[in-house]
C-alpha cells in the first residue's frame, strides 16, 4: 500500500437480478476500501460477482425493473465525496473516462472496430480535458510511446484488427490512463495473454500506476497475478466476501476453505500430480489425497502412433500484379516430431508461433505446403477428403473456445449425436443412450441434453466438447488451448478428466497450450516453438530445470505466482 488517502469507500454494496418472479442475489452486503496508489485485488471464479462489481461502481448497468443495487460507494475527489451509484447520469459521465477509468477484459470487443486506435483515445482527451484535435493526436502518440507500442505515430492510424491482442490491450491502457484516473479498475486484462505479453502489461501498470499515484482495483481469477501485483485482495464467493487481508498473508495462511481450495487447484511447478485439488473437495471437507506422478515413465518409446516430417504450412502475404506469391508467412516451418502410443506431449509457444497451426495441419484442418504427417504407416497429406473420413474417426480435436465450436442453435445431445451420424457409428436410428452415457462419462447430468449452449457455463460447455470428441471413440487427440479461458477451479475439474479419460481408454494427446504450469501438469514430453520452429523439446524436468534456449528461460521466468 503507497498512501493512506482514502479515494474510495464501498458500503453494504448489493446486487440483484430479476429472473421471472425471483430475484437472485449476485452480490451481498459487499464492504472494502481503497486507498491512493494501492493495487486491491477481486478474486473468484466466474459467477462471484467480480465483475459485476465493478460494472456497478462504473454505473454500466442500465437502469431497470430487473436490476436492483442498494448500497453506497463514497469517491472522495478534490475534498468531496461522490456517491457513485446516486450520483446524476451528468456527473458519472463528466467522472466517467476522466477520474475513473477502466480496462475491459476483451479488448476486441471495448474497441470500436471502425475507428482507428489513436483516433479512440484523442476522444477521450478531446472530451475529458479540452485538447484540440492536433494536440489529441500529439498527447495520444506519446502515450503509445509510454505503453510501449511499436512505432506509435503508425499505430494511430491503425484499426483493431490489425493489432495484436497485446497491443490492443496496450491501447485500453493507454485510454484508460489518459487522463490520470484516481481510480482505475482492470477487469481480467490479462486472462487470453501469453505469459510473456502478460508480464510486460502487469509491468506497465505497476509503471504507469506508480507514476500517477493512481487506485487500482484489479479483478482476476488467476491467483498466481494476484500474488505478483496485489497489495491487499478480497475473495468472492457466490456474492459473499469470504475472506480479505495483505496478499502475502492470504496466499501463506488462508482462513476459509474457499480460499484453500483456490489455491490448491492450481498446477503446481515443484511436483507432478496424477489429480488436482477441486474447490469443492476443500468446501465439502473431504480428505484430500495428493499423489505424484513420473512423466512418461508408462510411455513405450518403440510405439510411435504419430510421425511429423519436415512439415511446412506457409500462407502467402503477398502477391505479383499476375497473381503468383511472392511472400510467404511461414506458420509451420520445416517441422519434425514424433509422438508415442499413450503420450502426452506438450506443444507451447507464444501466440504466433504456430502451434494451433501445427496441430489444425496434422489434423488436415490446414493445408500444408509440404512435408510428411504419418499416421499407422500412411502419410495423411496424401489423402483425398473422403481417404480421410476414416481416419477423422481415430483423430479428434477439443477447441479452445467451446461457445464459437458449438452450433448456438442446436441443443447439447443433438450436438454430439451429428457426429455419431456423421460416422455412421452403427445402424438404426437411436442414439440417445450412447449421449446420455457419454454426458454421464464427462460428468454432466442427463438434463443437459436438451439444452442449449448458452445455457451451460464455460466449463460445462468444455465439458461437452471432450464428449463430442470421444463420441467416435478417437486415439488421438489434440486440446488446442482447451483450459485457457476457464477458471482455475474449473481448469482443474477438467485437466482430471482429460486425465482419466486418458488412463481408462489409452487416449494420446498433443496439448497445446502457452500455459506453461499446465502443460507441466499433463505433458510426458514437452515441445517449445518459436516463429514457426522447435526451439528445444525433453522432459517436463530438462525443459524447466534444465531450459537450452534463451527464448525458453525467458518463458519460464514470465510465469506468474512463482
Amino acid at each position: 500500500m503507497k498512501s493512506s488517502e482514502l479515494i474510495l469507500e464501498v458500503k453494504d454494496l448489493t446486487i440483484r437480478f430479476k429472473h421471472g418472479e425471483v430475484w437472485d442475489y449476485v452480490v451481498k452486503s459487499l464492504n472494502f476500501v481503497l486507498f491512493k496508489g494501492e493495487t486491491l485485488g477481486l478474486v473468484g471464479e466466474s459467477g462471484s460477482g467480480k465483475s459485476v462489481t465493478s460494472m456497478a461502481l462504473m454505473r454500466l448497468f442500465k437502469r431497470s425493473k430487473s436490476i436492483d443495487i442498494s448500497g453506497e460507494a463514497l469517491f472522495y475527489i478534490n475534498d468531496e465525496v461522490v456517491d457513485l451509484l446516486k450520483c446524476s447520469e451528468n456527473e458519472i459521465e463528466k467522472l466517467r473516462g476522466d477520474r475513473i477509468s477502466m480496462i475491459f477484459q476483451e479488448p476486441m470487443t471495448a474497441l470500436n472496430p471502425v475507428k482507428t486506435c489513436g483516433s479512440q483515445v484523442a476522444e477521450v482527451l478531446i472530451k475529458h480535458l479540452g485538447l484540440k484535435r492536433a494536440q489529441a493526436k500529439e498527447v495520444s502518440i506519446e502515450l503509445f510511446k509510454e505503453v510501449e507500442l511499436p512505432v506509435p505515430a503508425k499505430m494511430f492510424d491503425r484499426y483493431p484488427h490489425e493489432l495484436s491482442g497485446g497491443q490492443k490491450q496496450r491501447v485500453m491502457i493507454a485510454m484508460a490512463m489518459s487522463c490520470k484516473p484516481l481510480f482505475l479498475i482492470a477487469d481480467e486484462p490479462t486472462t487470453a495473454l501469453d505469459v510473456t505479453v502478460q508480464k510486460r502489461i502487469l509491468k506497465l501498470l505497476a509503471d504507469l500506476q506508480k507514476n500517477t499515484e493512481t487506485g487500482l482495483l484489479f479483478i482476476t481469477h488467476d491467483l498466481g497475478v494476484v500474488a505478483d501485483i496485489a497489495d491487499r485482495v478480497l475473495v468472492l464467493y457466490k456474492g459473499n466476501l469470504v475472506e480479505e487481508g495483505i496478499t502475502s498473508e492470504v496466499f501463506n495462511n488462508p482462513k476459509h476453505q474457499y480460499t484453500k481450495g483456490l489455491l490448491a487447484c492450481r498446477p503446481p511447478l515443484n511436483k507432478y500430480l496424477e489429480s488436482l485439488p477441486t474447490v469443492e473437495d476443500y468446501l465439502e471437507g473431504k480428505n484430500v489425497e495428493v499423489k505424484e506422478r513420473k512423466p512418461g515413465s508408462t510411455i513405450d518409446t518403440s510405439k510411435v502412433l504419430l510421425k511429423v516430417d519436415g512439415l511446412n504450412t506457409w500462407f502467402p502475404t503477398k502477391k505479383n500484379l499476375f497473381g503468383k506469391t511472392t511472400k510467404y508467412f511461414k506458420a509451420v516451418n520445416d517441422i519434425s516430431l514424433e509422438v508415442y502410443k499413450g503420450e502426452t506431449l506438450g506443444l507451447v509457444g507464444e501466440s504466433g508461433c504456430g502451434k494451433t497451426t501445427l496441430g489444425r495441419t496434422i489434423l488436415g484442418l490446414v493445408q500444408a505446403k509440404d512435408g510428411k504427417v504419418i499416421y499407422e504407416n500412411e502419410d495423411l497429406l496424401l489423402k483425398s477428403m473422403k481417404e480421410l473420413k476414416p481416419f477423422r474417426k481415430k483423430l479428434q480435436i477439443i477447441f479452445q473456445d467451446p461457445f464459437s465450436s458449438l452450433n448456438p442453435k442446436m441443443r447439447i445431445g443433438r450436438a454430439i449425436e451429428e457426429v455419431m451420424r456423421v460416422h455412421s457409428l452403427k445402424t438404426g436410428a437411436n442414439y440417445k443412450q450412447d449421449v446420455l452415457n457419454l454426458l454421464k462419462k464427462v460428468r454432466l447430468e442427463e438434463e443437459h441434453y436438451d439444452r442449449y449452449p448458452h445455457e451451460l457455463s464455460g466449463g460445462q460447455r468444455q465439458r461437452v466438447c471432450i464428449a463430442r470428441a470421444l463420441a467416435v471413440k478417437p486415439e488421438f487427440i489434440v486440446c488446442d488451448e482447451s483450459v485457457s479461458a476457464l477458471d482455475v477451479s474449473v481448469q482443474a475439474q477438467v485437466l482430471n478428466l482429460l486425465n482419466e479419460l486418458k488412463r481408462e481408454f489409452g487416449f494420446t494427446y498433443v496439448f497445446i497450450s502457452h500455459d506453461l504450469s499446465v502443460v507441466k501438469h499433463m505433458a510426458d514430453r514437452i515441445i517449445v516453438m518459436n516463429a514457426g520452429r522447435i526451439v528445444e523439446q525433453g522432459s517436463p524436468d530438462d525443459i524447466f530445470k534444465r531450459p537450452k534456449s534463451i527464448y525458453t528461460k525467458k518463458f519460464i521466468e514470465s510465469i506468474p505466482g512463482q
